[in-house]
């Protein structure tokens, strides 16, 4: 196991492992891994926590996981043998209990290869794609085996996989893609309208987020932030799910993942290549969900070139994502609708401009639905949704296409506010709302009431032309500018009042500008740390913290505090089986600086900004109010040369620290006076910033709306 695993196993942070190493002489000692992640014995660990009275059993869980991290063939094949029995267990809790009770290490895993195919075959049918569970294989995995039954029957078998399947995909994040659950569950809600899906198919279904979303939302679950709306009975009939991956290991996960969540459900998946080596070519799915590569160029090109699929258009080498599209169609009944996520080159490229217009002429391609970047990875990138209807069902296709832009519906900040912008800031609720409205309107009546930038019906005549650009901002016409000439006004009149009231606040150097200038200052000293030390504040840092089931405080981040924003980050999710994490959070009268950056920034917390988590590269300090008055220590903390002695430089970066800032020895009376001046000065501050930000927002408007033609020149 390795540093990260040992603190996961205590309960607490990677720091604490390192003070332990060096601190302990008799720290168990490495037994692989490398010199910078060296890996260690559970058994020794295990016991030295013990005899250190840090823990006084190791969770069953944290066992199991770490027996199928440490296994020698790999996390993966491990996480395929527990899954088996854990299904098993789970099908005949009778066969595993004698099994269990009787058997010794040799006969446990010489019967259970035959045991778990039956088991497998019988819920996933003969062709299922878990394989290599042969006595030879599972022989090094008796105790593991053991203890994954032995978890099962205190967490159940459903969750005990859920947890080590999460655990596995947390800790290798840059092997797999997954569909966030937010846009699952859009996903699944566009493709199954009103009416239930009795077959649902993903041809690369990766670790199964897709399939998993379809079924929750067609017995009335919900996935991700998807609102309990779906009109489904709980005890509706779940749809069958057919899927295909390339990757046997994660063919097998998710097949034994959807076999566990899903126990009423049919559960079909195959590992192959699905362009190359279609598992289901006689199916006619209800609905289709698809997550398919992107910029794919080895995806079969020139052995396809006959292939039936390509109904509209042969794919180019570089339009993989098409084909995509095209094998989507093909699996669906006449009627049925797809839903893929792809990227938003795939609506533009002159590449694959016939097939667009193929698409559109036919009917099959009914909306374009655009997402804010960070909706799903790649997160830098606004990705986009395409609806799909296969040609033939009871209802003609209507010549139109919906296109819909959900982020400029989820992205309107007010001044003060920082803009949406990243997974972390999505209102997806919001996003849902939009794209889902739309297309619901859209799909009963064959248009739609446009909404200037966010939404419009197009003919799809309109669109045929050289390039067939279906990317929803190329054809969504902009909003009034600014809100139109009302909004522009009160922007005015915002901005005057913010005006008089900077200059009403203009700061005079000193009562008497005539005077001569005095003597500077010369007071006693002493430092942050100091004034730590004795007491007379509380430091805390910035970063931990994780967001529990119910979410979490919005986090003050270090843009936030040089920028004079309100809040706007959010806290990362808790990992999958581990309680989440205390952030620190902010009260009235903390004290917050930021330690990268070479600013000079103290920003005191007031009744609107408490109660937010603090963010990563932040301090806080805690003033004692009988000691020292928060104003006072904030605006000594900004001066320059106090920052300058106070900061070290690397090459590419300045950091601050905070113990070595310096403050005078002063009275409280007299910190009082020195702190009113420096709140003055902060409101002060905070009108230029407001006034900076209206003037911008009046500027650009005037500017659109001269260019639009609703702000007229006189």
């Amino acid at each position: 196991m390795t540093a990260a695993g040992i603190a996961r196993l205590a309960g607490v942070g990677r720091a604490a492992v390192s003070n332990w190493r060096r601190r302990h002489a008799d720290f168990p000692k490495p037994v692989g891994g490398t010199e910078t992640s060296p890996a260690f014995a559970l058994h020794d660990v295990e016991q030295w926590l013990r005899d250190q009275g840090k823990i006084a059993e190791v969770p069953a869980r944290e066992r199991v996981w770490q027996q199928l991290v440490g296994h020698p063939a790999g996390a993966a094949a491990a996480l395929r043998q527990v899954g088996a029995v854990l299904l098993l267990v789970h099908e005949r809790p009778a066969a595993w209990r004698q099994l269990r009770g009787a058997a010794d290490d040799t006969e446990l895993t010489g019967v259970l290869p035959a045991l778990l195919e039956s088991v497998l075959a019988a819920r996933l049918g003969p062709e299922h794609p878990v394989r290599g569970l042969t006595r030879a294989a599972l022989a090094r995995s008796a105790d593991l085996v053991r203890a994954a039954g032995d978890l099962a029957t205190t967490d159940g078998p459903a969750a005990a996989y859920a947890f080590l399947l999460g655990r596995h995909l947390d800790a290798n994040p840059r092997q797999y893609t997954l569909t966030p659950p937010g846009p699952a569950a859009l996903m699944a809600e566009l493709a199954h309208g009103d009416g239930p899906s009795a077959t649902v198919l993903d041809p690369a279904c990766g670790v199964g987020g897709l399939l998993a979303a379809a079924r929750e939302h067609a017995t009335g679950g919900t996935a991700g932030d998807a609102a309990a709306d779906t009109g489904r009975a709980p005890d509706a009939a779940p749809p069958a799910l057919h899927g295909q991956e390339a990757d046997p290991d994660l063919a097998a996960l998710t097949a034994l993942r959807l076999a566990l969540e899903a126990p009423g459900a049919a559960i079909r998946i195959r590992a192959a290549d699905t362009l190359r080596a279609d598992a289901f070519p006689q199916l006619a799915a209800d609905a289709v969900l698809l997550h398919p590569p992107f910029n794919e160029r080895n995806w079969g090109h020139d052995e396809l070139a006959y292939d039936p699929r390509w109904e509209y258009g042969f794919p180019a080498r570089t339009e993989s994502e098409l084909a995509w599209v095209q094998h989507a169609l093909a699996r669906l009944r006449p009627g049925g609708t797809a839903v893929l996520l792809m990227p938003p080159a795939a609506a533009s490229r002159r590449s694959g401009r016939r097939i667009r217009a193929d698409l559109l002429r036919r009917g099959a391609l009914r909306a374009v639905i655009a997402l804010p970047a960070g909706a799903a990875p790649p997160n830098n990138v606004p990705l986009h949704l395409w609806v799909l209807r296969k040609p033939g069902g009871p209802t003609p296709p209507v010549p139109h296409l919906l296109v819909v832009d959900t982020a400029a519906a989820a992205a309107k900040p007010e001044p003060g506010v920082a803009p949406a912008g990243g997974r972390d800031k999505l209102d997806w609720q919001t996003v849902r709302a939009t794209a889902l409205d739309a297309w619901r309107d859209f799909d009963r009546d064959g248009g739609i009431e446009e909404v200037p930038g966010v939404r419009r019906s197009l003919a799809a005549i309109d669109l045929l032309g050289d390039d067939v650009d279906l990317a929803p901002a190329r054809h969504l016409p902009p909003p009034a500018a600014a809100g139109g000439p009302a909004e522009l006004a009160r922007v005015h009149d915002r901005l005057t009042a913010t005006l008089a009231r900077t200059t009403a606040l203009t700061p005079h150097p000193a009562p008497d500008a005539t005077a001569a200038e005095p003597p500077a200052a010369r007071w006693p000293l002493t430092t942050v740390g100091e004034l730590a030390r004795s007491g007379a504040l509380v430091l805390r840092a910035g970063g931990p913290g994780t967001a529990g089931p119910e979410g979490g405080p919005a986090v003050l981040t270090d843009h936030d505090v040089i920028g004079g924003l309100a809040p706007s980050g959010a806290l990362p999710e808790t990992p999958t089986g581990t309680p989440p994490e205390e952030p620190v959070l902010v009260q009235e009268g903390d004290v917050v600086v930021p330690v990268l950056g070479g600013g000079t920034t103290a920003r005191v917390v007031d009744e609107a900004t408490a109660g937010a988590a603090l963010g990563r590269n932040l301090t806080l300090l805690r003033p004692d109010a009988a000691a020292l008055d928060p104003w006072f220590l904030a605006g000594f903390l900004r001066g320059t040369a106090n920052n300058r002695q106070a900061s070290s430089y690397a090459s590419t970066a300045t950091r601050l620290d905070v113990r070595r800032l310096q403050l005078p020895r002063l009275p409280l009376a007299e910190q009082r006076r020195y702190g009113g001046r420096f709140a003055d000065l902060a409101a002060f501050e905070t009108a230029l910033r407001l006034a900076s930000r209206l003037g911008e927002q009046l500027v650009q408007g005037l500017h659109d709306g001269l260019t639009d033609g609703s702000v007229a020149p006189d």
